[in-house]
C-alpha cells in the first residue's frame, strides 16, 4: 500500500499521482486533491496502476455517487467527481493532446471552456445492455469495470427518469420468455427520445428461429414502445455487421427532434446519445461556418444528417458522404421528410471526396479512429475556408490537426462539449481556416 496525492485526471478515467521515485501511477478511484491509500495492482517501469483502498483525506472537489453500482459497472466513471471539475479535465485533456500530439504551441488560448451539457444524469437517449447465456440462464446488463463479467442492474440513472427501470423490466421479460433456450440475443438496445415521446427497444443478435409474437406480446407489456425490432447481426459482435431488420411491432424506427428538426434512425444507424448537448454542438458548428446560401458545403461522415439538414436549410448546395447503408436510408428518408434537399453520396470518404471538387465550407464528424491520412489530404484539397471538425477522440483530433496544418490549414479555434457527464469522453468542435499565401 501507498499513500498518494492526486493531482489530476487522465483522459481515459483514471486519476494521476506521482510515486516517491518520480513514476507515475494510474490510479483507478481518485478525485484531484484526495489524499489516499492505494495498492499497485500492475508495475512498469515508468508507471504503475493503482486502485484506491481508502480515502485518507478527501477532495473539496469528491461527492458521493448516486448510483449504487457506481465502482462495479465500468460506464460512469467519474460520478464521484464534482461537475465543474469535470469539465475542466476534459478541457485539459484537449489542451494536453493538441500540445503533445498535435505540437500546437498556443493550445491553451485556442481551446475554450467546456460547454456544459444541460443535464447532469438522465440525459441519454440511448442505453445498450449486453445479454449473456454462458451460465445457462439469460443475464441482462452493464459489463464490470475492466471485465467482460455482466452486473446485472435494475436502473440506470442517465436514462430519463420515468425510464430508468427499464432495464429491470426488459431484463425480467427476456428471461420469462428465453427460459432455458438460446434465441441468440447478444445485446438489447432502448432509445427513449428527449423531445418526441418515441421509444424503441432493438433486440440485437444472430439470425435463427425466434418467438416474434410473444416477444412483442411480452416486451410491449413490460416498456411500452413505439417500435420494437430485431437486428440480425452477422459475423462478431463487434462488428456489428447487419443482415437485416425485422419489424416486431411499431413503426421500426425511432424519430428524436433537434432544434426544431425530425430525423427519423433505424436501430443500426448513429444518433447522439445527449439530445440537449448535441442541440448546443450542432448550434456551434452552424454559427461557426455561417453559411450565406451561396455556398457549397461538404458534410463527411454524414450520419442520419444531423448537420446536413440544418445545412441544407442554410446553404446554396450541400453534399453529403456516408458509408453506412442503413444511416444513407435514414438520411434520404429524413431530408425527405423535412423537405430539404442534398446531394447524397454513399460511399467511402476517402475514395468519394477526391471527386467532389472545391468546397466553400465542410464538416467532417469520423468515428473514433479519426481521419485516414488520404482523406486529410482530400479534405484539405477542397480549399475550403473554414472546416468544422466534430471529434469524440482528443487524441486523433490532435494527430489529424498536425496533418490538416502540414496540408496548408491552421487551428483557429476548439471548443470541448459535454454529451458525457459522469464519464472521461469529451466531444471537441475544432475549426480550421487555410493559412493565407
Amino acid at each position: 500500500m501507498v499513500t498518494l496525492s492526486i493531482e489530476s485526471l487522465a483522459y481515459g478515467g483514471d486519476s494521476i499521482a506521482r510515486l516517491e521515485d518520480g513514476r507515475t501511477a494510474f490510479v483507478r478511484g481518485g478525485c484531484p486533491g484526495d489524499v489516499v491509500s492505494a495498492e499497485i495492482v500492475e508495475e512498469r517501469d515508468r508507471f504503475v496502476r493503482a486502485e484506491v483502498r481508502e480515502i485518507v483525506t478527501p477532495s473539496a472537489d469528491r461527492v458521493t455517487p448516486p448510483c449504487p453500482y457506481f465502482g462495479a459497472c465500468g460506464g460512469c466513471t467519474w460520478q464521484h467527481i464534482a461537475y465543474p471539475a469535470q469539465l475542466a479535465a476534459k478541457r485539459r485533456a484537449v489542451v494536453d493532446a493538441l500540445t503533445r500530439i498535435g505540437k500546437v504551441a498556443d493550445a491553451e488560448s485556442l481551446v475554450a471552456d467546456t460547454i456544459a451539457s444541460p443535464l447532469e444524469y438522465g440525459y441519454r437517449n440511448k442505453i445498450e445492455l449486453v445479454a449473456d447465456t454462458s451460465s445457462g440462464r439469460l443475464r441482462i446488463g452493464f459489463h464490470r469495470a475492466g471485465s467482460d463479467e455482466i452486473i446485472s442492474v435494475d436502473e440506470c440513472l442517465l436514462l430519463p427518469p420515468k425510464l430508468r427501470k427499464a432495464p429491470k423490466a426488459l431484463g425480467g421479460a427476456l428471461r420469462y420468455i428465453v427460459g432455458e433456450q438460446d434465441l441468440g440475443i447478444m445485446r438489447v438496445a432502448l432509445r427513449a427520445a428527449t423531445n418526441a415521446r418515441d421509444v424503441e427497444i432493438a433486440l440485437w443478435g444472430t439470425p435463427g428461429p425466434f418467438p416474434r409474437k410473444v416477444v412483442a406480446t411480452t416486451l410491449g407489456t413490460a416498456v411500452k414502445s413505439t417500435s420494437l425490432v430485431r437486428v440480425l447481426n452477422k459475423g462478431t459482435a463487434k462488428e456489428r455487421k447487419i443482415a437485416g431488420v425485422e419489424v416486431l411491432s411499431g413503426k421500426g424506427f425511432w424519430r428524436e427532434r433537434l432544434l426544431g428538426v425530425t430525423f427519423a434512425i433505424s436501430a443500426p444507424s448513429f444518433f447522439q446519445v445527449n439530445t440537449k448537448a448535441a442541440e448546443k454542438m450542432l448550434e456551434l458548428v452552424l454559427a461557426g461556418l455561417h453559411p450565406d446560401g451561396m455556398d457549397r458545403v461538404l458534410d463527411l461522415y454524414a450520419g442520419a444528417g444531423t448537420f446536413t439538414l440544418p445545412l441544407a436549410a442554410l446553404a446554396g448546395e450541400t453534399v453529403a458522404v456516408e458509408s453506412a447503408s442503413s444511416a444513407v436510408r435514414d438520411l434520404r428518408r429524413n431530408l425527405e421528410s423535412e423537405d430539404l434537399w442534398a446531394d447524397v453520396i454513399g460511399g467511402d470518404a476517402t475514395r468519394e471526396l477526391p471527386e467532389l471538387g472545391h468546397f466553400d465550407l465542410a464538416v467532417v464528424d469520423p468515428p473514433r479512429a479519426g481521419l485516414q491520412p488520404e482523406a486529410v489530404t482530400a479534405l484539405a484539397g477542397t480549399r475550403a475556408r473554414r472546416i468544422a471538425y466534430v471529434s469524440c477522440d482528443p487524441a486523433t483530433l490532435a494527430r489529424d490537426t498536425a496533418a490538416l496544418v502540414a496540408n496548408g490549414y491552421r487551428l483557429v479555434s476548439a471548443t470541448p462539449v459535454d454529451l458525457f457527464p459522469q464519464t472521461y469522453h469529451v466531444e471537441t468542435v475544432a475549426f480550421f481556416e487555410p493559412v493565407e499565401k
